[in-house]
């Protein structure tokens, strides 16, 4: 057996996978340890990829080289680009997924990725010389070591099941918990906490009544989430939508006094934005209904993930709940829904390249740092990962801007806010939103990939050849005119001002309303370029590049002068007890953290304007 490694990723879920693969793309020989092959890469909660802000965070990993697009859309089941009415600043993609081919293909490219060795065991320790992690210890005693080592565990430190009355150890459905970690860290200094997610029942599909639901489609021409050469959906497999009713909420309330919601046998905090049924019908008693998503787990089984239903009420209420859902009048349950309770560990303890600041060269990606969802799991994995690397091969570390990617945006808040409950993101986090669409994740991101190694060079060239096509297709469209007597009849059925005298199409592609393709039927040249590039992704680019130019300017203007005030380091040994004018508050929160940056100080929660004026004056500026 090999001992010795430039890697050592502990865990093989969303985080752990992209850790491994990110760190051997780029020339380390890595080990992955997990407690059970058989599970690499499961979806241990939703049958689901991406979703709003989630889908612009794994078009971002697919861009730098993460496998978490590719993955996702070689096991889609069905591709919905969501909040199309809005702007495309908000527009979002998700698919939803065979459960089982999703854990199949990720294991598949992890195992086809040279340099990853598997270990089947539990982490129990850590082994540490001259505050650096060296090695870790497993339950089998064997001692492996590395230069660097990347901490994905999930739920599983100390991981307690609820179910109703029962209590169990567990990281997840079946599988055990991991113990002995937890205490190795609070050894070296680490703060740790509790924090607690949940998962819903699983249902058999042939008892369900679906004529009595609404249907809900994938879109009717479907993206990927990929930009390489996977392929989109031809077929799809639909989702569907039913309420919970009064008689459903009263069946959960008489179960109330053996909930460990409500008991108080759960102490710690769960996720604001997924709460459990108990815990809505409890807060919002105003509502008769709550919405349930019935999804299929896969092209070739019958379960169905219950989206909305997620409980720790006992199996017997659980049941009968259910059944009382349109629809569910005969459902059969496979198994229950369970909440867990896991150790989380406070992740303003973390520098921005994810390394401790205890320890050197020891990284946690994903639940560790109190995140919630595969996908912010996924891209903490992945810079995890690539700067596990770095630090082996004592190469600079990388880190992301908030104005660079969702990516950084979570890994600032984290790091500069902490967090007391399961941190999940949405667009509104980000300032830099507009700047930060679904659609240009290449064009932000392929340049760092590359940089990277984690992009093979056909890759790149695919991308710069779609560059070449949108710059020219934008030129095009600023170039081209269109006279009054060819466009006036389309532009009085969009109830859209007639032109007095010929324009560029740059000038009409602006009102509201018109698209580019519809531009096409009035301008040969543009009619040709499209139809020669036969490019969907290069036309919608194109379009919003020039339909929003001003608001993105007017952002990128905004970027560029916060981005100053990163530039402006703090030293890491200022004493902030020593400035008078200080608010107490700041010296507390500015000690504790150690920002690095007056933009990263300018984010402290507590920190007012006056505070950061001081700190300015004293670094001279």
């Amino acid at each position: 057996m090999e001992k010795r490694y430039d890697v050592i990723v502990v865990g093989a879920g969303h985080a752990g996978c992209e850790a491994a693969l990110a760190a051997a793309k780029r020339g380390s020989k890595v080990l992955m340890i997990t407690a059970n092959m058989g599970v690499i890469g499961q979806m241990s909660c939703n049958p689901a990829m991406g979703g709003v802000a989630k889908g612009q965070i794994v078009r971002e990993i697919d861009a730098l080289g993460g496998g978490s697009g590719i993955v996702s859309d070689k096991s889609a089941i069905q591709f919905r680009m969501l909040n199309r009415s809005k702007g495309p600043a908000m527009w979002s993609p998700r698919t939803q997924n065979d459960r089982m081919m999703f854990a199949w293909e990720w294991r598949l490219l992890l195992e086809s990725t040279p340099n990853i060795d598997f270990w089947q065991d539990m982490v129990v320790d850590l082994i540490i010389a001259s505050g650096s992690v060296v090695g870790v210890k497993t339950t089998l005693g064997q001692d492996f070591f590395a230069r660097a080592v990347v901490l994905t565990n999930g739920t599983f430190l100390n991981g307690l099941i609820h179910i109703g009355e029962k209590q169990f150890g567990g990281g997840r459905a079946a599988e055990k918990a991991s113990y002995g970690l937890t205490e190795a860290l609070l050894k070296c200094g680490f703060l740790s906490g509790r924090m607690k997610t949940g998962t819903p029942p699983r249902i058999d599909g042939r008892s369900l009544d679906y004529a009595k639901m609404e249907i809900q489609l994938g879109d009717e021409n479907p993206n990927k989430f990929s930009f390489w050469n996977t392929k989109a959906l031809e077929r799809q497999l639909p989702c569907y939508i039913t309420y919970t009713n009064p008689q459903t909420h009263q069946l959960l309330e008489e179960g109330f006094d053996r909930s460990p919601m409500f008991n108080g046998t759960i102490q710690s905090t769960g996720p604001r934005y997924c709460p459990s049924i108990e815990d809505k019908i409890n807060r919002f008693k105003d509502r008769d209904r709550h919405q349930i998503f019935v999804e299929p787990e896969g092209w070739n089984t019958v379960e169905i993930y219950v989206n909305g239903f997620s409980t720790s009420l006992p199996e017997d209420v659980q049941e009968r709940a259910l059944r009382s859902i349109e629809g569910f009048g005969n459902a059969k349950m496979f198994r229950p829904g369970y909440a867990i309770e896991y150790d989380y560990f406070p992740p303003t303890q973390l520098n921005h390249n994810l390394e401790t600041k205890l320890v050197e060269n020891l990284f946690f990606a994903g639940q560790i740092n109190g995140t919630t969802g595969y996908e912010e799991a996924a891209c903490q994995g992945l810079m995890a990962g690539i700067n596990a690397h770095s630090a082996a091969h004592n190469l600079a570390s990388f880190v992301l801007n908030r104005d660079e990617a969702y990516i950084g945006v979570l890994i600032d808040d984290l790091i500069t806010k902490g967090t007391d409950e399961p941190y999940r993101m949405f667009t509104s986090r980000a300032e830099y939103r507009i700047l930060l669409r679904q659609d240009n994740a290449d064009a932000r991101l392929v340049g760092f990939g590359k940089e990277l190694g984690l992009l093979k060079d056909a890759q790149v060239h695919q991308y710069e050849t779609k560059q070449v096509a949108v710059d020219s297709l934008v030129n095009m469209i600023r170039t081209v005119g269109v006279a009054p007597d060819v466009i006036n009849g389309f532009l009085e059925e969009k109830q859209s001002a007639p032109l007095t005298q010929q324009i560029k199409l740059f000038q009409v592609l602006s009102r509201p309303n018109i698209g580019l393709n519809e531009l096409t039927s009035f301008s040969d040249e543009l009619k040709s370029f499209t139809e020669l590039t036969n490019d969907a992704t290069v036309v919608e680019s194109a379009e919003i590049l020039v339909k929003y130019e001003g608001y993105i300017q007017r952002e990128r203007d905004n970027a560029e002068k916060l981005t100053k005030l990163e530039t402006l380091k703090i030293p890491s040994d200022i004493d902030y007890f020593e400035f008078a004018s200080l608010s107490s508050e700041a010296k507390q929160k500015l000690s504790a953290l150690k920002p690095s940056s007056i933009g990263q100080a300018k984010r402290v929660s507590g920190v007012s304007p006056s505070d950061i004026q001081i700190l300015l004056i004293f670094l001279g500026r």
